[in-house]
């Protein structure tokens, strides 16, 4: 079972990558949405950040920003931040390495498409967390960041309930946290209910929502 908090050891394996910033100890989190843009779960997360003027970064599907244009420069047009999740949300496991690299270099270009490179970090986030050394290796030469998680909200999870899904979430975030939501239909129904609930949780609690640069 995939845990909600990802455990040290695990973050051992590619010391390379970014799990978290915890050694910021600042009241800081930094709330991620794999698989979008879509519209309606997209726009609602974005309308739930507005009320916290709450900056996020958005690990985007390169045919979703195809698909939905506006409201990926609508990601763009209040401030976050956005990452390259391939173009087709292939899985490292299954897929050859020369493949997948060029499905990142696809959606590389549907982003640059909207915005110029050198407005918008270089980060990576493998679908579904799956990663191996060649891909690794490669992601990294291509000069991104490649951007796990240390907390993971299990929203996808259709037999999880909406409130257990806020309760943990909130229960293992903490200062410097990376939070993975997803802005995907499959995740909406918990999504909608645990993200208000974090938003105002950590609000309440003097921490600020910062998209990762």
């Amino acid at each position: 079972m995939i845990p909600y908090k990802t455990p040290k050891i695990i973050k051992k394996i590619f010391p390379g990558c970014i799990w978290d910033y915890s050694n910021t100890h600042k009241k800081h989190i930094h709330l991620t949405f794999d698989d979008g843009p879509i519209p309606d779960v997209t726009e609602f997360v974005l309308d739930e950040l507005k009320k916290y003027n709450a900056r996020a970064t958005f690990f985007c599907i390169g045919d979703n920003i195809n698909k939905h244009p506006s409201v990926f420069k609508r990601i763009l047009s209040e401030g976050h931040s956005i990452g390259n999740h391939t173009m087709n949300h292939l899985q490292a496991w299954k897929t050859p390495t020369d493949t997948y690299v060029n499905n990142i270099i696809l959606c590389e270009k549907q982003i640059n498409s909207h915005c110029k490179r050198m407005q918008q970090p270089k980060l990576f986030r493998p679908p579904h967390g799956q990663i191996t050394l060649k891909t690794y290796r490669a992601i990294k030469k291509m000069g991104y960041k490649i951007i796990l998680w240390d907390v993971l909200s299990k929203d996808w999870e259709a037999s999880i309930d909406r409130e257990v899904c806020s309760l943990k979430t909130i229960k293992h975030t903490e200062e410097g946290s990376i939070v993975v939501f997803h802005d995907s239909l499959k995740a909406a129904n918990n999504m909608k209910y645990a993200l208000p609930k974090v938003l105002a949780h950590f609000h309440k609690n003097g921490y600020t929502f910062n998209s990762i640069t």
